[in-house]
């Protein structure tokens, strides 16, 4: 009863081009930051998503490389997305807290990596509300990872 996951698994039998362009201009319109900083899905299966942002000129910080905040709206919107589809339609996700630790400079474009585990999906589908820690890597094109990210959701039934 989710409409981002019955989306989803609609787009899943789409070509992989299409499938990623459609996913990333419906979550880009509905997560609107996430559509100025042009931020792309490039696939899911539903348990995990890979995000994609280009180091274009507007979201780069003084020394050119993927500003701070944005690096954080990247793993914050990769995380979000995957507790969105796996939450029963009648519940609605909150960022509880994030902490991202900057570990060095950054070379490229970025990609988050989130993940849940099939037991977290099961608690998000059987409790009323709650929090999960969602594993998110964050690499640039050098493959290294300059952030560490930890991003707590939350769930609460959505207002009547």
């Amino acid at each position: 009863n989710n409409p981002l996951r019955q989306l989803v698994n609609k787009a899943n039998t789409l070509p992989p081009w299409l499938s990623a362009r459609m996913l990333t201009w419906v979550f880009c319109a509905k997560v609107k930051l996430a559509g100025t900083a042009k931020i792309q899905i490039l696939q899911t299966d539903g348990m995990s998503v890979t995000f994609r942002l280009k180091n274009r000129k507007k979201v780069q910080n003084h020394i050119k490389g993927i500003h701070a905040a944005a690096m954080a709206l990247l793993a914050e919107s990769a995380t979000g997305f995957i507790v969105g589809i796996n939450l029963p339609g009648d519940k609605l996700p909150l960022i509880k807290s994030m902490k991202v630790d900057y570990l060095k400079r950054t070379q490229g474009d970025m990609q988050a990596i989130a993940e849940l585990s099939s037991e977290q999906v099961a608690m998000m589908q059987q409790e009323e509300k709650g929090e999960v820690l969602v594993k998110v890597t964050v690499t640039d094109e050098s493959g290294e990872s300059p952030i560490e990210c930890e991003m707590l959701w939350a769930w609460v039934p959505k207002k009547r």
